[in-house]
């Protein structure tokens, strides 16, 4: 099968070689120990104990950090992927996998600077697998030691053969419906509260805008959260009072991260103790978080959340 013109643009840079890129430090033992540390492995020493490098920290050397591109001065500003962009840009997007392959002349030691070279070593042919068509492209980095071979000559100490998959998927992922950016984008809710067979009478009450609290038939004492027994004397026989709503903060907190829609932050929850008695956790609204202190007088509303579907009973600080 013929191939496309513009592939003959991306086979004419087989074996062209591309400039230095230089390692910004010389092989040092600090991050030779760090690399072994984390790797689970010992710090390689020569005969006379002196600290060596680990072959397969070879790639490590000349990576430019976290700043992409961020090479030492020298080093070549020319692009040894642009085959690769030549494909891409014949809509041949997606990378599956790499395969690299590293090969050691011999152990690197300290202060020793490396560079290296970067050779585009072929492109195959037109492949077609399940995931789509595409080209295997291989490049080979040849890495050097500065002036360390007979008559101070740059010595070549290892290779790195990478080989990329650059395909056209077989079945792309079709791009989301645009939107109109003139819509309000949707509220995300607020979570709902679980309800058992326990709580299912709060949840009811809070939706007629009464604050309902169990009580123990049998020594009448109330308790938050419910439960289906009594802590106190152990009675399984319940119902309810309606309490005022009236009561002051016993305890608070403010919560200012991480923060989670739909919250507003800063976020003060109160531990609110009732005139009856017993005390509950709920959000404190109406106030700023600088203003609310303990035994402060407050009083619940029931406020409507996720349109109308969750109503949640929290509490506003009152005059004194």
């Amino acid at each position: 099968m013929a191939e496309p013109e513009w592939m003959q643009a991306v086979r004419s840079l087989v074996g062209k070689e591309y400039g230095r890129v230089y390692a910004w430090d010389a092989v040092n033992a600090p991050m030779i120990r760090q690399w072994c540390e984390l790797m689970g492995t010992e710090v390689p020493t020569d005969d006379a104990g002196q600290v060596l490098a680990p072959p397969a920290m070879l790639q490590v050397w000349c990576m430019e950090g976290p700043v992409a591109n961020n090479y030492p001065p020298g080093s070549t500003s020319e692009n040894p992927y642009e085959a690769l962009k030549l494909i891409e840009a014949q809509g041949f997007p997606s990378v599956v996998a790499v395969n690299s392959e590293l090969s050691f002349d011999r152990y690197l030691r300290e202060g020793e600077k490396l560079y290296y070279t970067t050779r585009l070593d072929s492109v195959g042919e037109e492949k077609t697998t399940g995931l789509g068509t595409g080209y295997f492209v291989t490049l080979v980095m040849t890495y050097f030691s500065i002036g360390t071979a007979a008559g101070g000559q740059d010595e070549k100490v290892g290779e790195l053969l990478f080989r990329v998959f650059k395909f056209r998927p077989a079945n792309p992922v079709k791009p989301a419906a645009k939107t109109d950016a003139s819509a309000a984008p949707k509220a995300i809710p607020r979570p709902a509260p679980g309800i058992s067979d326990d709580t299912r009478f709060f949840w009811d009450g809070a939706r007629e805008g009464k604050l309902l609290i169990q009580r123990c038939k049998g020594c009448n004492t109330l308790r938050h959260p419910p439960g289906p027994v009594c802590p106190h004397c152990h009675s399984f026989e319940w119902d309810t009072v309606e309490a005022s709503g009236l009561g002051t903060v016993y305890s608070f907190v403010v919560m200012h991260y991480p923060e989670v829609p739909p919250f507003e932050y800063p976020n003060p929850v109160g531990l609110i103790e009732l005139d009856e008695g017993t005390r509950l956790i709920a959000q404190i609204v109406g106030a700023k978080p600088g203003d609310i202190q303990i035994g402060q007088r407050v009083k619940v509303e029931f406020n409507t959340f996720n349109d109308g579907e969750l109503v949640l009973p929290q509490f506003r600080p009152v005059a004194a």
